[in-house]
């Protein structure tokens, strides 16, 4: 038996054979990548506009 073989029977048997499984994986693959684009996306958001965000001007407007 072949490596992809066993992987593909591990995956069917681990995943794939009972839907509530494999609605789990589903919705925990989703909140992981929406957890990581969010993240990836707010980093280079304040990169793009570091030094125009109220959290980098609020000292000059603030006692």
């Amino acid at each position: 038996m072949s490596a992809l073989n066993r992987f593909n029977s591990l995956a069917f048997n681990g995943l794939f054979r009972r839907n509530s499984v494999f609605l789990a994986g589903i919705f925990a693959s989703a909140f992981v990548v929406e957890i990581a684009f969010d993240g990836v996306s707010d980093r280079i958001w304040r990169n793009i506009n570091k030094g125009r965000t109220w959290d980098d001007i609020k000292d000059r407007y603030t006692a």
